[in-house]
């Protein structure tokens, strides 16, 4: 590889800071289905869609007899439904009206929600700037929910729904459940409202209610969860106009509101209010597990990582340097291999030049690492939520890096010789300054394995983003440091020079050879495209490759045919890219890109926190199409059918959250486990602190993990 080959990799290192496209969402429909529940997205417009009119959306729930979901606060266990709108510009959505709900009994818990059918309204505000669409006319209204279903086993459950709403003419079939609904939502009290904290107990004092109410023995529902024990009875009686109550406080509180909103419900009818909060809130009990906090720090327990614990900045100085040692064993790193041992050859007999060559490559891996870890950190604290590994997240620096190394490859098949595209002078550079070639091979090196992590790296860069900048910058230098230590030791330990092969006429041959990797690298490259965009986008980057290696072919022929051809290859490039790019650097849905296939579900926010309230330990696979160290444990361990059995034997539900697209919410995950960067490999189980595995899991490992208590 030549030096010119530097203007290249210096286009695609300015790629990484480009972001990706925003994915767009997939299409759904308005019904969704199970066993349990049925659920449909309804909407209530009956003046049509115009500024200022009442609009309504709304998830109606339909539970099979004996099945219940959540209110907004679920009492002792259970997750509250979950909605998530994608609107129109202009299109507001509102916070969901609850209705009143009722308690549901289980055991020696308290649960509050609803049984058979319940709809959860949410208002729509349109503004002067919605433009309905311009090929319809309509406004398309799009859902996620999640919601949690439950009759002595509960199951997480969630949908997605599409609606299109006419802007001229009203929809008003759905009027009647909206009504209803609407009605039972709790009504505003105006009357003044009191809490008074006490050692084991709060004294509820509310005025304004209905003078038909007095008398009656009311329930109490409060919105803030873990405060009061929801199964206890109420001490309650009227004074005048006045409820009071006296409601013992949860042994495992966990909050202490300043305000507290309480809703009051009798025959069916609510009403709320907000008391303010006096007196002193006794100490709350610790926690004995807090496995969706944030967490940021990892140890070494018992041959297993667990989250939660302290790591000092000279732990992670060292965990640096031995990961970046062991990143030169991961596959993903092979490619650069073959280029380097191509310079290891070329100096062979001449040490100066190979130990020259060595400090240029450790000075192009160092500050390679120094400025991407600058990078990332630059953008972090500008509000993006980027992790190791973030530029291959973006499709148009995966198409980038599998234009360089199709060109590498071809320079290194022989197919042509970059100086022969330069201008004498910027050809003679590599005469002149040789090691600038060593100094690419470090730069390329790292662009290659950033996406791996290695054994010791996670912890280490984790904490780095947690720390300073210079305090962090220096993990990221030693971690280069690491990566070139065995480069740097092969090219200055003298018995290590001497054992290498003189140069002579196998250089071609081997040269040749080290094609094939980096050939290799462009397959991999392209089927990361096509997890990203799809196989229409792979298909575009494979073809745009096999021009542009028609091109470089023409430019090498001699001959009155050399002008021809090569100008209709160039005109087929320039129009084939100008068709090709759109395809090749369009996001996939990012719900396609967490789509999963066999006893794999797709990993989404909240869900593990949903198999937990249910009683079902999770394990979580973080994953990414551009980790090759992903995709071995995938094909390997993690598709072990031993391992799956026992997986299964023990009831645990299996989620893969996939990193291959940007994704705030993964990245935001990881960053709670106290990394940034993929293979991550969690264990939860209720009422203990998640366990992260090692990136290399073995069966035995995973074994482990399972079987303790």
């Amino acid at each position: 590889m030549k030096i010119s080959s530097l203007v290249l990799a210096s286009v695609f290192l300015a790629a990484w800071a480009v972001s990706p496209l925003t994915a767009a969402q997939s299409a759904g429909k308005n019904v969704v289905t199970s066993e349990r529940v049925r659920a449909e997205l309804m909407v209530h417009a009956p003046d049509g869609l115009e500024p200022g009119k009442a609009i309504w959306v709304g998830l109606q729930l339909v539970h099979q007899p004996k099945w219940h979901s959540y209110w907004k606060n679920s009492g002792d266990s259970g997750l509250p439904t979950q909605l998530q709108w994608t609107l129109p510009a202009g299109v507001v959505a509102g916070d969901i009206a609850w209705p009143v709900p009722s308690k549901i009994p289980f055991g020696t818990l308290t649960n509050y929600g609803y049984g058979d059918t319940v709809l959860l309204p949410v208002p729509l505000t349109i503004t002067p700037d919605f433009k309905p669409s311009l090929l319809t006319g309509d406004m398309e209204v799009k859902l996620k929910a999640q919601w949690l279903v439950c009759y002595k086993v509960c199951i997480p459950e969630e949908g997605e729904f599409t609606l299109n709403v006419p802007q001229k003419s009203s929809t008003a079939i759905n009027g009647q459940a909206f009504e209803a609904s609407l009605a039972a939502q709790p009504k505003m009290l105006q009357g003044e409202s009191v809490v008074t904290a006490k050692a084991t107990s709060l004294n509820v004092r509310v005025s304004g209610l209905p003078e038909s109410l007095r008398g009656k023995t009311l329930e109490l529902f409060p919105e803030t969860g873990e405060v009061i024990d929801n199964s206890a009875k109420l001490s309650q009686a009227w004074e005048g106009g006045t409820w009071t109550a006296s409601v013992p406080i949860s042994p495992q509180r966990s909050q202490g509101p300043l305000v507290m909103p309480i809703v009051l419900t009798y025959g069916g009818q609510g009403w709320r209010t907000e008391a303010r909060v006096g007196g002193e809130w006794p100490k709350a009990v610790a926690q004995a597990s807090a496995p969706f906090e944030s967490q940021t720090l990892l140890q070494k327990e018992s041959g297993e990582l667990v989250a939660g614990s302290s790591l000092t900045l000279a732990a992670a100085l060292l965990g640096a340097l031995l990961g970046g040692m062991i990143l030169n064993l991961m596959p993903c790193v092979f490619p650069v291999l073959a280029i380097k041992m191509v310079g290891f050859s070329r100096h062979a007999g001449d040490r100066r030049s190979l130990r020259l060559g060595g400090l240029a490559y450790a000075a192009g891996v160092i500050t390679t690492f120094v400025a991407l870890g600058a990078l990332v950190i630059a953008l972090r604290a500008g509000g993006e939520q980027l992790g190791w590994g973030f530029q291959l997240q973006s499709p148009p620096v995966v198409a980038a890096m599998a234009v360089l190394f199709t060109v590498i490859g071809l320079n290194l098949a022989g197919l042509f010789e970059f100086g022969s595209f330069l201008p004498s002078g910027m050809a003679s550079l590599e005469m002149r300054h040789p090691v600038a070639n060593d100094f690419l091979s470090g730069v390329l090196a790292v662009a290659i394995a950033s996406p791996c992590t290695a054994p010791f790296m996670g912890a280490s860069l984790g904490l780095a983003i947690s720390l300073p900048p210079m305090q962090a910058l220096y993990v990221f230098a030693v971690l280069g440091t690491g990566m070139a230590l065995p480069y740097l030791a092969a090219s200055w330990i003298p018995g290590v020079a001497q054992r290498m092969p003189r140069p002579g006429p196998w250089m071609a041959t081997f040269r040749q050879a080290m094609a094939f990797p980096m050939f290799a690298t462009v397959v991999w490259l392209a089927w990361v495209l096509g997890q990203q965009t799809g196989i229409d986008g792979a298909g575009a980057l494979l073809i745009l490759l096999v021009v542009l290696s028609a091109v470089i072919w023409a430019t090498r022929l001699k001959g009155r045919a050399r002008p021809l051809i090569a100008t209709l290859s160039i005109a087929s490039f320039l129009l084939l890219a100008w068709a090709a790019v759109p395809t090749i650097v369009a996001g996939a849905p990012q719900e396609a890109v967490r789509s999963t296939n066999g006893p794999w579900g797709a990993w989404a926010p909240g869900r593990v926190e949903q198999f937990l309230a249910a009683g079902q330990p999770v394990f979580v696979d973080f994953t990414a199409a551009w980790c090759v160290t992903c995709q071995y444990n995938k094909k390997t361990v993690l598709a072990d059918a031993s391992v799956l059995a026992d997986l299964s034997a023990r009831n645990v539900a299996l989620l893969r959250a996939d990193w291959t697209r940007r994704d705030p919410e993964i990245t935001s995950a990881l960053a709670q486990l106290g990394r940034n960067g993929v293979p991550v490999y969690v264990f939860y189980k209720k009422g203990r602190a998640p366990v992260v595995l090692s990136e290399l899991p073995s069966a035995s490992e995973i074994r482990s993990v399972l079987a303790k208590p």
